[in-house]
């Protein structure tokens, strides 16, 4: 799975309720979540981010609640994958099961800033800042998570299967 795009970065402990407010938890469509997605952090997200972009974030992405309506707007946003430092774990399952790349990579993260652009190789574990011209590299997913992903999420990964 290669990925390339602007990095758009944030800190630490972005939590579910900035990710997706509350107030538009009266939807599951992913085109709605979407409109809103970091609205609460950044009015301007939505607007500034292109298809494929880059989230870049510190520690802690996706703590607070287990909503997985989080990852699901930030997929629907047109975010192609997701670095930071750590990430809560629940959002970390939460953003496999929905299709939604994510990698640890703190010497990543550190070398990114807003604007850089990057390209991820994650099927070698491999992030390019272009922007800098530096390498860092990021655990691989493994086969059984990259299925998933590569499907959609978890639930059409299954669906696949069964059909097989």
């Amino acid at each position: 799975m290669l990925f390339q795009g602007t990095a758009h970065r944030y800190g630490r402990d972005i939590d579910t309720d900035v990710i997706i407010p509350a107030r538009y938890l009266n939807t599951s469509v992913p085109e709605e979540l979407a409109k809103h997605c970091m609205e609460d952090l950044d009015a301007d997200f939505v607007s500034k981010l292109q298809f494929g972009d880059i989230l870049v974030a510190e520690e802690n992405f996706g703590c607070g609640s287990s909503r997985e309506h989080a990852p699901i707007s930030i997929k629907a946003a047109g975010v192609s994958v997701i670095i930071a430092k750590s990430f809560a774990r629940i959002f970390y399952r939460n953003a496999i099961n929905t299709g939604l790349p994510i990698m640890e990579a703190p010497e990543a993260v550190d070398g990114i800033t807003d604007g850089d652009e990057v390209t991820v190789d994650a099927d070698a574990g491999v992030i390019v800042n272009k922007t800098t011209g530096k390498t860092y590299t990021a655990q691989p997913f493994p086969p059984f998570v990259k299925d998933i992903i590569e499907k959609g999420g978890l639930i059409e990964s299954v669906k696949a299967k069964v059909r097989r």
